[in-house]
Formats: C-alpha cells, structure tokens, sequence
C-alpha cells in the first residue's frame, strides 16, 4: 500500500495536546502485545517503543493499576517500584530519540480470568459474564460470572488509578490515557449491556459515568488536566458489549467531559465485530470542544482527509504502527507499508515485534 505525500500534509502539522506539543498528527494507538513477562516492562520493549518513537505520541499497551487483574498473562503493570524503575528505563529512551509517550492505564474488570490472578475472581458493574472465551498465551479460558463491584470497592480502585498514574509520572511518561474502552472495566460501566445497576453507579447517564468521573478526577490531581487523556468505543462489540443507545451516550460524555478540559478524547469510531452501527463520530465532534484523536481503519489518505475536514485533530495507528516503526516517515513519502503478521500479535519474543525493516534499513 502506498500513499501520495501531498495527499497526506494534513497529518504533518503541528497540534497541541492539552500541554503537550506534538510534531505530528499520527498518533501510535495502545497495542496489547503481550511482552511483559510476569507483567515486568523489560529491554524489548524499551527497544520496540523507542523504534516507533517519530510518531507525534506514543499511547503504550494497557497496563494493570493493580495486581491480579490480568487478562492476557503478559501484560505490563504499574503498580510497584520494580516496574516504575523498568519502565522508566523505556520513557528515557523514547525522550532520548526525541519521542512523547503517554501511558494508557487500564483495569479489565469482568474481562480477568482467575486462572490468570491465583483465583482472584473478575469485577465488573453487574454479575453478567462474557459469553464464551478467549485465548492467552496459557491457553484457553471461560470468562466467568463476575462479582459486582460494591461502591466501598469502586472507591478502592478509584485510588488504584490514583496511584497507577502517580507511578506513571514516577516512571516520566508525559501523561497518561483512561482506557474506557473496549468492553474492560470503565467501559462495562458505562454500557447498560454490561451495567445493570440501580444505585449510584447505574440506572442513568449520569450514575453510569460516574466511576469514569471519580477516576478521572482522581487522575487529574496527579498530572494535569492537560496531560489526561481518555479512550472510548461506544460501538465496539469486543468483549461481548454492547449499549441500548450509543449516540446519545456520546453526546452525553461530550457535554459532560467539555468541562474537564482534558488533553484529548480518543474515540475509536467502529465495531470490531462490524455488527453495530452508527455515526458516533459526528455528534460528538459536533458538541465535544477538545482535542480528538480517532482511531480504527484508517488508511493514511482518509487520516489526512479526515484531519484537513476537521472531523479530528489527530488519527491514531494500530497495526499500522505495529508493522511499520518509521509509519510517519513513511506516510511523509508515499512509501509501501510494511503488512503486519497476525501470527505474532501476542508472542514472546522479538519476531514480529522489534524486526519489521525501517526504510532506511530496507535499502541498506
């Protein structure tokens, strides 16, 4: 595949995050790849995000607030002074080649599998379980019924994220993302597929993002305003969700958010599924007054379009980005794009992670 650089200028503006410069308007998305062994951040991937380092802002994998929330095996966490060290080992490194990153904190909720966390049950808004099951790298799990959360425990892991995003600037990210996406715990509050509640968490608009409100206040205390950011997929299937009305809850979270004045919302405009659909991205481009980075599919020529309508300040690259480590330098040129190898998403090792060829080391 390959692109023309005049039809993609429009990403190769400057753009301000909250209090961020960037350089660019491709964005790196977060990208579970299941490196972090024992959920310790380790010298492949300094390697790997220091490579991807030209993009305008790095966003990382999700990474666990707390122990025993894990719904992959291998992914990283931020919850102890081991991996803050680690992880700043990678930050310094993406800094050094001139790179931003922020850190997308995250909680699976009813997305854990006990198996993964010594029988540590999943969480979640309601006890409604995942329907079927997924594979890790342990082989292959049944999502189980969760227990609902009580509201003394939702204020529990309201100060996880506090803390999370306290290591996190420990650890000298330039911000942080909320991941409320995707069907993990944030998100199956916020869709009534997944939160059937009839207390302060539930039962209306403004209970159901109330757990958001509380992380993202709490947060918000650690670094700016101006350096949270905060992912959704009103749309997205994934993880079995799903939601009665999903533009208005997007018009609801753009009235509700324009207050915070965050850096960005990242809004992820499809179904991964390609089951459910609707136009999430208009009304909420259209009520939101922030910074929006959209996300899913986008080849570069419809990003740039997209950017230079206004429809989003920014787009953010998934396998794109995974497959291509100089992906802006790419685009800038109209160069051929690497193709991702599904194979290695979630392995262990360095192939299909660090090995994808830059264009400078194609043609050497």
């Amino acid at each position: 595949m390959s692109t023309s650089t005049s039809a993609t200028d429009s990403l190769f503006q400057p753009l301000q995050l909250g209090s961020l410069d960037i350089p660019n308007r491709v964005i790196m998305a977060p990208l579970t790849r299941c490196r972090a062994i024992d959920h310790m951040p380790n010298e492949l991937m300094r390697e790997y995000y220091t490579q991807r380092a030209s993009g305008g802002l790095i966003i990382t994998e999700c990474t666990m607030v707390t122990p025993q929330t894990s719904a992959f095996a291998s992914e990283p966490g931020i919850y102890s002074d081991e991996q803050v060290s680690e992880w700043k080992k990678i930050t310094d490194s993406v800094h050094a080649a001139g790179g931003r990153i922020f850190m997308q904190i995250w909680h699976a909720g009813r997305a854990v599998h006990p198996e993964l966390n010594d029988g540590k049950p999943a969480v979640s808004a309601s006890p409604i379980a995942i329907e079927g099951g997924s594979t890790t790298p342990q082989g292959q799990f049944e999502y189980q019924k969760p227990e609902a959360l009580t509201e003394e425990q939702i204020q529990e892991l309201v100060n996880d994220f506090r803390k999370g995003a306290e290591n996190a600037k420990k650890a000298g990210f330039d911000g942080v993302e909320v991941h409320g996406a995707n069907g993990y715990l944030l998100d199956q509050f916020l869709r009534d597929g997944a939160n059937t509640r009839d207390d302060n968490y539930g039962g209306s608009w403004h209970n159901q993002v109330r757990f958001l409100t509380e992380v993202l206040d709490a947060v918000c205390e650690v670094f700016t305003p101006h350096r949270v950011g905060v992912r959704f997929s009103p749309l997205n299937g994934f993880n079995d969700m799903k939601d009665s009305d999903p533009v208005a809850l997007v018009k609801y979270l753009a009235a509700h958010l324009n207050p915070k004045d965050l850096a960005y919302v990242h809004l992820m405009r499809a179904d991964f599924l390609g089951e459910q659909k609707a136009d999430v991205v208009t009304p909420f481009r259209e009520l939101y007054n922030g910074q929006l980075i959209l996300n899913m599919g986008y080849s570069p020529e419809e990003a740039a379009d997209t950017v230079e309508s206004r429809h989003a300040d920014a787009i953010a690259f998934g396998t794109a980005f995974l497959a291509n480590p100089d992906l802006p330098e790419r685009i800038r040129q109209g160069a051929e794009l690497n193709e991702p190898d599904p194979n290695t998403f979630y392995t262990q090792d360095a192939k299909g992670y660090t090995d994808y060829p830059t264009l400078e080391t194609a043609e050497a």
